[in-house]
Parts: structure tokens; sequence; C-alpha cells
């Protein structure tokens, strides 16, 4: 069940790279959709190694 909270997002995707994020996620073992999200947690991750934690303020959470 999808929760409600949660944020959408719509992105535009060449068919080429989306057959090949798609080829990726099933050797992984994810759907195209867990691929992203992993990627973007990555990224995140990555970036707040390199720099510091995000903060989120509580009016930033809407």
């Amino acid at each position: 069940m999808r929760n409600k909270s949660n944020k959408h997002l719509g992105i535009e995707i060449d068919p080429e790279l989306h057959q090949k994020l798609k080829y990726v996620a099933e050797y992984e073992g994810r759907s195209i959709n867990g691929q992203i999200l992993y990627l973007v947690r990555q990224c995140v991750k990555n970036f707040e190694s390199q720099n510091e934690p995000i903060v989120i303020k509580s009016d930033d959470k809407k």
C-alpha cells in the first residue's frame, strides 16, 4: 500500500536508458522504482559523507 505522506516524483526518460535501468534493476533484484530510490539514497549518503549531514527543518518536510 502506498504511503500517502510520501512525495510523488514524475520523470521523463528516453527508452534506451529506461531499458538499461530496467536491466540493472532486475539484475540487482529490484524494481525500477526500487532501483531509483536506492540510487537517490546513495547520492544523498555520498553527499553527506563528503560534506555534512543535511538537516531538514520541520517546515521543509511538506
